[in-house]
């Protein structure tokens, strides 16, 4: 019989951004039931109280906290990240997943400067901005892990979203590798995740809307020819954070079925 894996974050405090949405909560779980005392940051206080409820619910054992957080407000972002700090003794995780189109046009002629900002600035700048907040905090503790999230629209061309999605998943590349040089002598790791089309809320939807035929074509472009369950993507960002993956760091994890492939 084998033995139960023992729990990889036991003692460790985490940060989720993005951390009410469906796949930032469903890392928020995986992270807690393996221990973690969990901090969840999110721009919708509804969906907030939703997602601690539930979470709390499943898990009423574990350290669950929230915050209402613009990732784009370096002050609030701060403000949060302190807050933990004070409740936990330190930040050991941070996994960056707030971000996303976030209901931009596609095409290009549709485009204001408005939605350009508004997708790089919450990508790469929250990105930037969660990630120097838990910097101190990790120094202090001996080290950490940060996982932040690119996209297979990052790393190839997609039909599905826009050229300012294209541009910040792509840039979360570069930060993330300087990210992860800067600051590898501290015993921190920085990796990206990057993720195909992961069907939740909104995408399911249109998934379910396409015509069978459709829907074919769109699994014919991916090799496993079929679409991912959620767990597909919290097991690797858990990989990242955890000490199994001690000695990966300035790396890019790609989760997508095959349908994009680095040489």
């Amino acid at each position: 019989m084998t033995a139960p894996r023992p729990a990889r974050f036991t003692g460790k405090s985490a940060v989720v951004t993005g951390g009410a949405g469906g796949l930032g909560q469903a890392i928020a779980a995986a992270l807690a039931a393996e221990g973690a005392a969990v901090a969840i940051l999110d721009a919708n206080p509804e969906a907030i109280d939703r997602a601690l409820g539930e979470l709390r619910a499943a898990a009423p054992d574990t350290a669950f906290t929230g915050a209402t957080v613009d990732v784009r407000d370096r002050a609030a972002v701060q403000a949060a990240i302190d807050a933990v700090t004070a409740a936990t003794g330190g930040v050991d995780i941070l996994v960056a997943a707030a971000g996303g189109s976030l209901g931009t046009p596609r095409d290009i002629e549709d485009i204001e400067p408005e939605h350009l900002d508004l997708v790089i600035d919450v990508n790469i700048k929250g990105t930037f901005n969660c990630a120097q907040a838990v910097l101190p905090s990790m120094k202090a503790r001996g080290g950490g892990a940060i996982v932040t999230f690119s996209s297979i629209g990052g790393r190839s061309t997609s039909p599905v979203t826009g050229i300012p999605y294209a541009a910040a998943k792509a840039g979360l590349l570069g930060l993330t590798r300087r990210l992860a040089r800067e600051v590898g002598g501290d015993g921190i790791r920085v990796n990206a995740i990057a993720p195909g089309l992961f069907l939740t809320g909104r995408l399911q939807g249109m998934f379910d809307a396409m015509t069978e035929k459709d829907r074919n074509e769109v699994l014919e472009g991916i090799p496993l020819h079929r679409m991912p369950e959620l767990r597909e993507c919290v097991d690797p960002v858990l990989f990242l954070a955890s000490e199994e993956s001690s000695y990966i760091t300035g790396a890019v994890l790609d989760v997508n079925g095959g349908r994009f492939m680095s040489g």
